[in-house]
């Protein structure tokens, strides 16, 4: 399936995580979070509105406190405050929605996003950063969510790659006819 290009808005909407991150087999500390490079590579090629998904508290600082906290957080199906929704989803066609893989799929502020907005007849395109796991269960998980939308192809590139991912997520948004500028 493709998206409709025609006269359609999109949204990029996307979590991100700056500061100490794994990638390559260690932890670093990235100024950007590896998914909102993507997101930023997505938006200027398809010309959409960016939208940063962000948790009214904010994770800690060490990876792996990060990584504890995420864990709890999904085994308890923890829905967490954002800082901000969109006012109406009604003028966009198309989200791009963007996010790393956390233990096997979505942090769980993608999954409040989810439900504090309405994507009933949206086509989403998921997009996300890994090290390793792919998407995980991340899509079926966007499915279940959002019975009433349109889940297209998912991208997914390896966080440690995504400096020199512009020609890969130019080629899916191609794939999913999105690629505006170009």
């Amino acid at each position: 399936m493709k998206m409709n290009t025609n006269d359609s808005k999109c949204l990029v909407a996307y979590f991100s995580r700056p500061g100490n991150n794994y990638v390559g087999g260690t932890v670093v500390n990235l100024q950007v979070g590896n998914t909102e490079v993507v997101a930023r590579m997505i938006q200027e090629l398809t010309g959409g509105e960016l939208f940063r998904i962000e948790a009214v508290h904010a994770y800690p600082e060490d990876y792996t406190e990060t990584t504890e906290v995420a864990k709890k957080e999904m085994h308890t199906n923890a829905r967490p405050k954002l800082t901000r929704r969109l006012e109406s989803v009604d003028s966009y066609d198309e989200i791009f929605l963007g996010y790393p893989i956390w233990w096997g799929t979505m942090p769980m502020p993608v999954f409040t996003f989810l439900e504090e907005h309405n994507l009933s007849g949206k086509n989403i395109a998921p997009f996300c950063t890994h090290e390793g796991s792919g998407l995980g269960r991340s899509v079926t998980d966007i499915k279940k969510m959002c019975p009433q939308s349109t889940v297209l192809e998912a991208l997914a590139i390896r966080g440690g790659d995504v400096k020199n991912a512009k020609e890969a997520v130019a080629g899916w948004l191609r794939e999913i006819g999105m690629n505006r500028n170009q």
